[in-house]
């Protein structure tokens, strides 16, 4: 379909990832595997979904790729609430973290909603 590389989506999605990684280092060693680990895969599955969209032949393929990256965005932002709320993290770190994936999660709507109308 395209070059999943040239959607800004796509690479905002890296940076959040790249933003998510740099967030668990705040976490206590013994969440490595709970709350590091769920952080760092929602946050990778964003632009993983878009760039696994892009590969396929439908527009309606595509959306579908779109709507599993949405809803890990969403599962990103519940992890990293439950983070703040057990103070692992701070509120001023997980509110510009937040700032950001909200402005991926309206992106990403957006495109979908874009699809959805052809």
């Amino acid at each position: 379909m395209q070059n999943f590389k040239d959607l800004i989506i796509w690479n905002q999605g890296i940076e959040l990832a790249v933003k998510a990684y740099d967030l668990t280092r705040q976490l206590p060693k013994e969440e490595i595997y709970g709350l590091s680990s769920q952080i760092k895969r929602a946050a990778v599955s964003i632009p993983s979904n878009i760039a696994e969209g892009c590969s396929r032949e439908t527009k309606n393929d595509f959306k579908r790729f779109l709507q599993i990256s949405l809803g890990s965005g969403y599962e990103l932002e519940t992890h990293l609430i439950v983070a703040a709320r057990l103070r692992f993290i701070s509120s001023e770190h997980i509110q510009d973290f937040l700032a950001a994936l909200h402005t991926e999660q309206r992106q990403l709507n957006s495109l979908i909603s874009k699809i959805r109308e052809k």
